[in-house]
């Protein structure tokens, strides 16, 4: 077996991680608050008993296999303890990290500094291939630690972890050891990509005919009638979703024309909010629909609409929307939830 090395002292020039010595125990205590009891669930303040226990089993692990690797942080020219980062190997090449910042050197962003560094020694010396942390959703100043230290977010446990006896969502942010650096121009944008907003699009095909009728479909999904299309799947122009919908829907190729709408779907029914586009699909003789072939499972059939029949056949969103781009179909409608904006 090989011998497991020293715990290092690692440095930036400014911030230090090293490991606990025996004098810390108490200067750390003594700085341990209400905002360190709360997010870790103690009932009152730590006991120093809890600490000098934790740490010594901290000394333990490191010595046995670096299974879980501790440091303190100490802010160079500054004495004692400022907080705590851990990497912990929850299975092969994977390692959870944490951080504690005790009260005094809050608001001086020394955490992420130390995460990073922390970060670089996993996946250098320790040989991990990822990193990850789940942080309560409502702390903000680990999330906040998070992202500051490049940590990309990748999705939310809900009810996965306890906090004075309720369930609470967790969230995930991790790294893997081949992502660019957070430092670099594509590190940064595939973090940022992760923490943005992501909208539903929505590409659906007005289709009419020479009545000035409205095609929509019956569904196996729902009781309301439907335009053709759907949601744009990742990489896919709304333009181009909205084709492929519609021959995977009705079996054939339709003309996909000039946006006659965009609307704003705020959150309904468990749905988040969205962009729908509204595409012209030209003005067909009624016979289009002998030449449909719908693919009976999500579409059943189709037919054609006045605007006076949609009442209660359709959403209340295209009760409001259709008979307005039905009524000038050759104009772009800027619609919020179905109204005029």
């Amino acid at each position: 077996m090989t011998a497991v090395p020293p715990q290092p002292t690692l440095t930036d020039g400014e911030i230090t991680l090293r490991p606990w010595r025996e004098d810390d125990i108490d200067v750390a205590h003594q700085l341990a608050d209400a905002e360190i009891s709360h997010w870790f669930d103690f009932e009152g303040l730590p006991p120093r008993e809890g600490l000098a226990e934790a740490v010594e089993r901290w000394h333990q692990q490191y010595d046995d296999n670096r299974s879980t690797v501790n440091f303190v942080i100490e802010v160079d020219g500054e004495a004692g303890p400022a907080g705590n980062v851990e990497v912990r190997q929850t299975a092969p090449g994977v390692g959870e990290l944490s951080w504690t910042t005790y009260e005094p050197y809050r608001g001086r962003r020394l955490a992420p500094r130390a995460v990073r560094m922390l970060i670089t020694y996993a996946f250098g010396e320790l040989g991990l291939d990822r990193v990850h942390a789940e942080i309560d959703a409502e702390n903000r100043a680990s999330i906040a630690v998070a992202i500051r230290a490049g940590l990309r977010r990748e999705g939310r446990l809900r009810g996965s972890a306890t906090l004075k006896g309720a369930r609470r969502d967790m969230l995930i942010f991790g790294l893997q050891k081949d992502d660019p650096a957070p430092d670099t121009l594509p590190g940064w944008t595939a973090q940022m990509d992760t923490l943005l907003p992501k909208k539903r699009v929505i590409a659906h095909v007005v289709v009419r005919d020479t009545a000035n009728r409205i095609l929509l479909c019956t569904t196996g999904f729902k009781r309301d009638l439907e335009l053709p299309g759907g949601v744009v799947e990742p990489n896919e122009d709304p333009a181009a979703g909205a084709r492929r919908e519609v021959v995977e829907e009705l079996g054939m190729e339709l003309p996909v024309g000039q946006v006659v709408a965009i609307d704003w779907l705020p959150p309904w029914h468990g749905w988040g909010d969205a962009i729908e586009i509204l595409y012209d699909g030209g003005v067909h003789p009624p016979e289009l629909l002998e030449q449909l072939q719908p693919d009976g499972r999500e579409i059943l059939k189709a037919d054609w609409y006045d605007a006076d029949q949609l009442k209660g056949l359709v959403s209340p969103l295209n009760e409001r929307r259709l008979p307005r781009v039905l009524a000038e179909p050759n104009r772009l409608h800027q619609l919020r939830d179905g109204n005029p904006e």
